[in-house]
């Protein structure tokens, strides 16, 4: 967060395989967010969601936080960033512990919260979130604010997530590179689900996917509270790369179409539409129909999707999801995708766009904006928390302003 005058900003900054994305919004006193600057630019230096030159990727983050600036008027300081990637592991766990004054305090559910991330990790991996669930009491279950309560025993149930110590140091490094500092660290998926979830969608059951250039980032909630997190590292740019080599014309124009002609359902593609696709060399261009197209796209799209499903059936969670599945990210608006999604789920499907917010929401309000936006909002949440660097999730004070804060934004 920084200062300006008299203006109190959030960033956001999604570092994605695609692209960057720097947005900056003016947090209201009344707790508005209002969207003052954009930045985007192409993303060189990471792959699947993990940095991989950390030259190319400075560059590309000092472009777009510059273009932010100069859209916003101001000097940006920190952000909130975001995190993907194969590495990214999750597990629930569980802690039980006695109530010291016969009254639940907040000391206690520090004490709780605790006790369940109090797991054995390897030490190359880093605890990156631990999301409370719900809480016991002496047997009555299903508790979401235990605090004040009478009883004897506390438990608590949580989500943890954790992923490799080397790539979030490596995106740590890089921001520091382009001389800002990294409020918070945030799992892709938990921040989109800022953006593009509603509160009934978390207490009936929803799955969220997030489809990114390099990945596809899936969040499970159930009864208000995250139960399930998968990274797949297959994204956008598989189906690009397949556009490539089906048309064989170079990856940039393959981009190209994709955004403006692809279509992930060949029934739904037009045979009259007429697409000039640019050959390698000097070869003349030739003429496509969208549905030509369409039948390259429709096939990896589909693996996509059945890579999903079968993610979704291995979490065990496939019968709770009364809200269905929001499909969000840039490959998510691709023409078809929702009917095509819908036809392999067999659920209710609909297109997660990024809300909650005012100012240049015609810029943003686009689903490849889900991450960044839900990393404004996330930040909003855990603005007063102190910074990742000099942060402890172990002190008792830490993970009560975590409880508080979650408590906030979910009841």
């Amino acid at each position: 967060m920084s200062r300006y005058g008299d203006k109190n900003l959030i960033v956001g900054l999604d570092v994605g395989t695609s692209k960057v994305a720097a947005i900056v919004a003016e947090a209201h006193p009344e707790g508005e967010l209002e969207i003052v600057g954009v930045g985007v630019h192409p993303s060189h230096g990471l792959k699947k969601g993990v940095v991989v030159n950390i030259d190319s990727t400075v560059q590309s983050i000092q472009r777009a936080v510059e273009q932010a600036e100069q859209t916003a008027g101001c000097r940006i300081h920190s952000v909130f960033t975001g995190i993907s990637g194969n590495h990214i592991r999750s597990l629930n766990s569980h802690g039980i512990v006695a109530i010291r004054d016969k009254e639940v305090s907040p000391e206690d559910v520090a004490r709780v919260i605790d006790s369940a991330r109090a797991i054995a990790i390897p030490a190359d991996q880093k605890v990156l979130h631990v999301l409370p669930q719900e809480f016991t009491i002496d047997n009555q279950e299903g508790i979401r604010d235990p605090i004040g309560m009478s009883g004897v025993r506390l438990e608590s149930k949580v989500h943890l997530v954790f992923g490799a110590l080397s790539a979030a140091q490596n995106i740590i490094k890089c921001i520091r590179r382009c001389g800002l500092d990294a409020d918070d660290i945030v799992l892709q998926q938990f921040a989109s689900s800022y953006s593009v979830l509603t509160h009934d969608e978390k207490e009936l059951g929803v799955c969220l996917v997030d489809v990114g250039g390099g990945t596809t980032d899936i969040a499970i909630f159930i009864n208000g509270a995250i139960h399930y997190t998968a990274v797949i590292p297959i994204g956008g740019d598989q189906i690009t790369n397949d556009i490539a080599v089906a048309l064989r014309t170079p990856t940039q124009y393959a981009e190209d179409i994709k955004i403006k002609h692809a279509c992930a359902l060949t029934q739904l593609a037009s045979t009259e539409e007429n697409i000039v696709v640019l050959s390698v060399g000097d070869r003349p261009p030739r003429r496509l129909s969208q549905q030509i197209l369409a039948s390259v796209v429709e096939p990896r799209y589909e693996e996509l999707l059945k890579l999903i499903l079968q993610e979704l059936q291995r979490s065990g969670y496939e019968e709770l999801l009364g809200a269905g599945i929001v499909l969000t990210g840039g490959s998510a608006k691709m023409e078809g995708a929702i009917d095509l999604a819908e036809l392999i789920f067999n659920f209710p499907v609909r297109l997660g766009v990024p809300g909650y917010m005012t100012g240049l929401t015609d810029i943003v309000q686009n689903p490849a904006h889900a991450t960044g936006i839900g990393l404004l909002l996330f930040g909003q949440n855990h603005r007063h928390i102190p910074s990742l660097e000099n942060r402890s999730l172990r002190s008792v004070t830490g993970i009560w302003e975590k409880m508080r804060v979650w408590f906030q934004g979910n009841f």
